[in-house]
This record gives C-alpha cells, sequence and structure tokens, in this order.
C-alpha cells in the first residue's frame, strides 16, 4: 500500500475490528432467543397479573381452572429459559478469514 492512498494499514485493521465489533453486536441484538424471550416474559407477565384475581365467569368458562395464571406462570418460565439459554450459551463473535478480508 502506497503512503499516498490516505489509509495505512494500522487504520485498515482499526476499521475491520471496528467492522467486527458493529456485526457480532447486531448479531446479538437481532438473536431470536432474545425476542422470543422477551416476548414470552412480557406477555408472561400481563396474563399471570390477569390470572391473580380471577373472576367468577372467567372460571366459569374454565370449569374452575385459573388458566390465565397456570398460563401466565407458564409463559413466564419458557421466557426465562430462553434468556437464560441466550446468557448461558451467547453468540460466537464473527470471524473473518483471510480471503474475507481480501475481497
Amino acid at each position: 500500500m502506497s503512503e499516498n492512498s490516505g489509509h495505512s494499514e494500522h487504520d485498515l485493521q482499526r476499521e475491520v475490528s471496528e467492522l467486527e465489533g458493529k456485526s457480532t453486536t447486531a448479531s446479538r441484538l437481532f438473536d431470536l432467543r432474545l425476542i422470543i424471550g422477551g416476548l414470552f416474559v412480557v406477555y408472561g407477565v400481563i396474563v399471570t397479573i390477569a390470572g391473580i384475581n380471577p373472576s367468577d365467569s372467567s372460571l366459569d368458562k374454565s370449569e374452575g381452572v385459573n388458566i390465565n395464571l397456570w398460563t401466565g406462570i407458564a409463559m413466564l418460565l419458557l421466557g426465562i429459559f430462553f434468556l437464560g439459554w441466550l446468557k448461558l450459551r451467547p453468540v460466537p463473535p464473527v470471524e473473518v478469514t483471510e480471503e474475507e478480508e481480501g475481497a
């Protein structure tokens, strides 16, 4: 690389490392486990709150079973499972090979 090109090899390496960091951050942000786990936790909280004080008509419809409470708890557990899975097995960083760097 010539000095007249405006970029030194150090600058290019810094730009590549910044792009790798952004790529890893984006892949972690859009990981389906985070989205699914977050939605299940939010909906689980809503349904559990609805099931804490059931009305007599809702209990009659479900033959005495507080279905909102049990479904909400199950949704919370499933959401926590997905978020725990994400925490225990994070997305590995993207490795760029020399062939890809040259392209």
